[in-house]
């Protein structure tokens, strides 16, 4: 059989020549000794055996596949799947390629529109505090249509707070809640008119009267009755006997500030001088208790005292003294509405006893009340006063309750209707004795002329609303009424007319001309 087969295996290579000359090249190699390649690995079988054991063998060699074809079918089977491997790993990283990239430009997308929407609420701020200004200038010209009613009623005319109305009377110039507003208060449809009420943008604004409350950058002025006023009014601030425990233990420095140690660290702050003020405002014998001390320089972060005004509400901070506790007991009890400040650090240093709160005009009685006045030491009555006194303004509707200064001087002295309300709700009240009645009505007046106005600006977008504060400081005083500015028509006349001016006259320059809006003391974007 194996010669049969070798026989057959030559004839089928003699069949083609180059088949048979590879035939004989490769018999020559063997008969020389020659390795040859044995593709099917019969090397070593006798081809002679017998016949079962050679067909045996033979069939396993020719049925199984040679070694370097399983090995490399092995290795191909090892690298099956890497491809596919490879295509996901590429999906991969393109996933997060594509994610980053997105978060990327979404996040690029909504800076600049919270940029645009921010320089929109910024204006719409703005626009409130203008609409503000022309809402102040406009009062005196209000109050005087109102004299005629005023004069039935047998009442001089006084100031009107058209500042606690702000938000319904400029209405009209905001977004749609404002103009409902508007229309609800006045009965008019805002509709009606053109170019009217803000699109995509509103504002929120409130006027809170500076002279209203105690100023203490009187103590900046360098006359000794200034200070001395100033010390009487922040001891009036801080003297009630509900107090005591408060000034009597120690600072988170570990510093015990007592009413005379905060009140003279507060007027050394701004006074002119280098002298320590021992804030005794009724010793007569009291004296500079020489050179201010070196309490600033010892701090973690040395510091120096000013030794001029306040620049802002937020320089108060800085005062030996003046911690939290004490900013939200006497300065602003509720950060949230500024209304219920009772110190300033503006205004024209008398206080408008018609828009002051309950407790500065507790406060204002009692600074050259005579010792041992009941209201000034009970804390049960104080209470009882400031409550009356609510009740008072809820009365008025938001009118002026003191004709004059002189009104509520009597008014604690137990004179006038106001006073009988006051006894019939303090069982134990009784007048309020000055020392100086003079001296008291020279800080007190009916009438405020530096303003706050904060106006927040707002854009909504979706379920955002990007926001933009404003707090700028008016002045008023000076201020001529709207559209009485003949000096600024005269001087456009003469320049057409070829007229010439003098450089001397301020009416000459209408840049130099007060505006019927005020002076802006103070400007701040948030």
């Amino acid at each position: 059989m194996g010669q049969r087969l070798r026989g057959r295996g030559a004839r089928t290579s003699a069949a083609t020549g180059q088949d048979h000359v590879g035939h004989e090249q490769w018999r020559t190699r063997r008969r020389l000794g020659e390795k040859t390649e044995d593709p099917f690995g019969l090397e070593g079988f006798d081809l002679r055996s017998g016949p079962s054991h050679v067909r045996g063998a033979l069939m396993v060699r020719l049925l199984s596949p040679p070694k370097n074809l399983r090995n490399r079918l092995r290795r191909r089977r090892a690298r099956r799947g890497v491809a596919l491997i490879m295509v996901l790993s590429t999906l991969t990283i393109l996933s997060f390629m594509l994610s980053e990239f997105q978060d990327m430009m979404s996040a690029e997308l909504q800076s600049s529109l919270t940029t645009r929407d921010q320089v929109k609420a910024e204006y719409a701020a703005k626009s409130a505090v203008n609409l503000a200004r022309l809402l102040l200038a406009a009062e005196p010209t209000i109050r005087r249509d109102l004299v005629p009613l005023m004069m039935m009623l047998g009442e001089q005319p006084k100031q009107i707070p058209v500042w606690n109305f702000s938000d319904a009377v400029l209405g009209a110039f905001n977004d749609q809640d404002g103009t409902e507003a508007f229309q609800n208060l006045s009965g008019l449809n805002a509709k009606a008119g053109r170019n009217l009420g803000l699109e995509g943008a509103g504002f929120y604004m409130k006027i809170i009267d500076e002279d209203s409350k105690i100023n203490f950058n009187m103590a900046a002025r360098a006359d000794t009755f200034s200070q001395q006023r100033t010390a009487e009014q922040i001891l009036a601030l801080i003297g009630g006997a509900q107090y005591n425990e408060y000034f009597e233990r120690p600072d988170e420095n570990g510093d015990l500030n007592t009413r005379q140690i905060v009140c003279g660290a507060i007027i050394d702050w701004v006074d002119p001088n280098t002298d320590l003020n021992p804030c005794e405002p009724r010793n007569q014998n009291a004296s500079q208790a020489g050179a201010e001390d070196s309490y600033y320089q010892l701090l973690p972060r040395p510091d120096l005292r000013k030794n001029a005004a306040f620049d802002s509400l937020e320089e108060l901070r800085l005062v030996r003294g003046v911690t939290d506790d004490f900013w939200t007991t006497f300065i602003q009890p509720d950060p949230d509405r500024p209304e219920t400040r009772n110190v300033t650090v503006w205004g024209t240093g008398q206080v408008n006893v018609n828009t002051a709160n309950p407790q500065t005009l507790m406060s204002l009685a009692c600074m050259l009340a005579k010792p041992d006045t009941p209201l000034c030491m009970d804390p049960v009555q104080q209470m009882q006063f400031i409550q009356t006194l609510q009740i008072l303004a809820g009365f008025s509707g938001g009118m002026p309750l003191f004709s004059s200064a002189k009104d509520f001087v009597n008014t604690i002295q137990g004179k006038g209707k106001a006073a009988a309300f006051l006894t019939m709700m303090i069982p134990d009240f009784k007048p309020i004795a000055q020392l100086s009645e003079s001296e008291l009505l020279k800080v007190l007046s009916t009438e405020s002329k530096v303003f706050s106005i904060y106006a927040t600006g707002y854009v909504r977008a979706g379920k955002f609303e990007t926001k933009k504060a404003v707090h700028a400081v008016v002045d008023m005083r000076g201020a001529p009424p709207p559209g009485g500015a003949a000096d600024l028509a005269i001087y456009e006349q003469l320049q057409r007319s070829g007229g010439e001016l003098d450089p001397n006259n301020p009416s000459a320059n209408p840049f130099l001309l007060p505006s019927p809006g005020g002076s802006l003391v103070y400007f701040r974007v948030d």
